[in-house]
């Protein structure tokens, strides 16, 4: 790795100042978001939810890096997205409701952190024989000033581009805990500067991680310190020379699965038996904390746009719009003398009375109360849940598929059943259970169904049946979503009950 530093590091002293910057967004799309367990699981984790609005947080983040107002001297591509592989049909299908292309969508074969997920896409960038600006986000932010944000971003792509590591910090507004924070130098002169210090990108002393609440106030009454926010502007070259530097091992682990990497379409794939070695690790332990002090020249631009990071319930509560008692809600709620107080619900209509500084969150199949101020906690419960190997850290009652979703509507002894949506145009695997029989009605939509050696047309209100060892598949010929009601019966119902023989989505 040593000649790999050297030949980074000589590309960092090239001349930057062409007018036409290579720039390329980079939305980090991986994590299970435990602490907004129970609507982030696992299978369908926070950065694809929808929160308020219309868009998930990973639409919203994409759409600040691909339709912002960026300077006509950057050439901006289309995103990069690293993310999981087993989100990877989220991903696109979520990109694909905003008519956005991705550049690839990179895909790790299990989580190993935001460093090694930085690595793929610096690594796909400089494979292109070009070196951009990155700019990465996590997808799991909100931002409530576009314009504000827009700016931010093309002064730290400005400095950037002269071979700056460029963290956008955000100046706090309360002693927060759950966030990590950044002490700058020379302060005093960036505010006498003619441009102030909104505008001055202000050299980086030190990192310090989440503080307790004493800590936490006496940076805020400081002036000195910002919110680490996770954004992150720098040379593709920048970050594989940096990491070579302080983190060889991430980078020779990262290489080596990238060397044997697979294309399949926008999904591009590491091997997975190499990825699995990569040490896990974020980006600030593994780099951005070591730069201060070292041949790396990493600076803070100031970011006054309206962030928050939704890292916990209580986050949730601080962007949501609130009624005159500061309770927030979504969904079928009624709120009765409470104060400071967040209710989800998407299932059922839930009511609250007496409560403050509450946080109540409904699922089809959980639901959580907690005081607000320790949300953080909640993850607490994930690790419970998981440690008793249940099923509600990882999939909702309702379950997302490629093909569309299914909904487990009730269940008991030798029987399940489901409601079952397939997109038009889709089709399920072909594929045998050795355990279990199926029933099959249609609700609305036209089935087309392979069940063994036949072949059948079914429309609303026409059923089938399919033996216990057949094999069969389930397709939607037609232009509109097919629904039907699935009943399982038999000794074992689990999804891991499934031969696959032929499969559009390559899953085994």
């Amino acid at each position: 790795m040593v000649a790999h530093s050297s030949s980074f590091s000589a590309s960092c002293d090239r001349d930057t100042s062409s007018p036409r910057v290579s720039v390329w967004p980079v939305v980090m799309a991986g994590g299970s978001g435990t602490r907004l367990w129970p609507l982030s699981r696992a299978g369908f984790p926070k950065q694809f939810l929808v929160l308020s609005g219309i868009h998930s947080l990973f639409q919203l983040a994409t759409a600040r890096l691909t339709q912002g107002e960026w300077s006509p001297s950057w050439s901006v591509a289309a995103p990069l997205i690293v993310g999981n592989e087993e989100h990877r049909f989220l991903i696109l299908d979520q990109l694909r409701d905003m008519k956005t292309d991705p550049g690839a969508v990179l895909l790790e074969p299990m989580g190993r952190n935001t460093a090694a997920a930085l690595t793929l896409a610096a690594l796909q960038a400089v494979a292109s024989g070009d070196d951009p600006v990155l700019v990465v986000t996590p997808a799991d932010q909100t931002v409530t000033d576009p314009q504000a944000f827009a700016q931010s971003l093309n002064r730290a792509v400005a400095a950037a581009a002269k071979g700056s590591i460029i963290i956008l910090g955000v100046t706090p507004d309360r002693p927060e805990t759950g966030y990590g924070y950044i002490r700058c130098v020379a302060e005093e002169a960036a505010e006498a500067s003619p441009e102030g210090a909104s505008s001055a990108a202000t050299p980086v002393a030190e990192f310090v991680e989440k503080p307790d609440l004493a800590t936490a106030q006496r940076y805020l009454e400081s002036g000195h310190y910002s919110w680490n926010s996770g954004l992150f502007v720098l040379k593709a070259s920048v970050w594989l020379a940096a990491l070579a530097q302080f983190r060889p091992d991430i980078l020779q682990a990262c290489e080596a699965a990238w060397a044997l990497r697979q294309t399949d379409g926008p999904f591009v794939r590491p091997d997975r038996e190499a990825f699995a070695l990569v040490p896990s690790e974020s980006v600030d332990y593994a780099v951005m904390e070591r730069c201060p002090g070292s041949a790396f020249d990493i600076r803070r631009v100031a970011l006054a746009a309206g962030w928050n990071d939704l890292g916990a319930w209580d986050a949730v509560w601080q962007v949501a719009d609130k009624d005159g008692d500061g309770n927030a809600v979504q969904g079928d709620v009624l709120v009765e003398d409470s104060r400071n107080t967040l209710v989800h619900a998407t299932s059922r209509l839930v009511s609250v009375i007496g409560l403050d500084d509450v946080v109540v969150v409904e699922t089809a199949d959980a639901v959580l109360v907690a005081d607000r101020a320790r949300s953080q906690e909640v993850k607490k419960i994930v690790t419970r849940l998981s440690a008793q190997d249940r099923g509600e850290p990882s999939l909702h009652r309702k379950v997302s598929r490629p093909w569309g979703w299914y909904d487990s509507i009730d269940a008991g002894p030798r029987f399940q059943v489901k409601r079952i949506l397939v997109k038009p145009g889709a089709s399920l695997s072909l594929q045998m259970h050795h355990h279990r029989a199926e029933h099959w009605v249609v609700v609305s939509g036209t089935a087309e169904v392979t069940c063994g050696e036949r072949k059948i047309l079914l429309t609303e209100n026409q059923s089938t049946y399919i033996p216990l060892g057949e094999v069969h598949r389930l397709s939607n010929p037609g232009r509109v979503p097919l629904e039907i009601i699935e009943v399982q019966s038999g000794s074992y119902l689990g999804e891991d009950d499934i031969t696959r023989f032929e499969d559009t989505y390559g899953r085994q």
